[in-house]
């Protein structure tokens, strides 16, 4: 890599925020993203909704990749997975366009502005916190060639027996 390749401290502020874990509307969504510049891995991020409901999941995480990445046209859900998929929805006075697949991956692809997408991770509603948390730092690991469906089928290491062999 060319030095002229590598970010300055003011570019990197232009890019999403450097994993970041924070309640996208509290009580509603986790959301969780890697900064890269070169988007090798299979996922973006991942997102933990609170239930399988789109109209109420939905807008909190458009409005919180609106502000990280800019405007949100289109985005692409597991039909199988949602509760009724509208589609289109209306964010902040913004049209945006539902897609809806039955492919059972256990993504949700974000398409900003014409053609430039991010596939997140998205925990199901009912996992526990630990298991979340975990499979959310596999999907925004830089090197991760792991699919959605293998990180969320990983076990959770018991924390328990850890502690007590050291």
């Amino acid at each position: 890599m060319a030095e002229s390749d590598v970010p300055t401290p003011r570019e990197l502020g232009k890019l999403l925020p450097d994993e970041i874990h924070r309640a996208v509307k509290p009580g509603t969504a986790v959301l969780r993203l890697r900064t890269t510049h070169s988007r090798e891995g299979v996922l973006d991020g991942a997102w933990w909704p609170r239930s399988r409901d789109v109209a109420t999941e939905l807008p909190a995480l458009i409005q919180a990749l609106t502000a990280h990445l800019g405007p949100i046209t289109r985005v692409g859900l597991d039909t199988a997975a949602w509760e009724e998929v509208p589609t289109r929805m209306v964010v902040d006075d913004r049209l945006v366009h539902l897609d809806s697949f039955p492919v059972g991956d256990d993504t949700v692809l974000i398409t900003r502005g014409d053609n430039d997408h991010f596939a997140l991770l998205v925990v199901p509603p009912r996992t526990t916190a630990d298991a979340a948390r975990l499979a959310m730092a596999r999907a925004v690991d830089a090197a991760n060639i792991t699919s959605a469906a293998q990180i969320l089928l990983a076990p959770v290491p018991d924390t328990d027996s850890t502690e007590s062999t050291r």
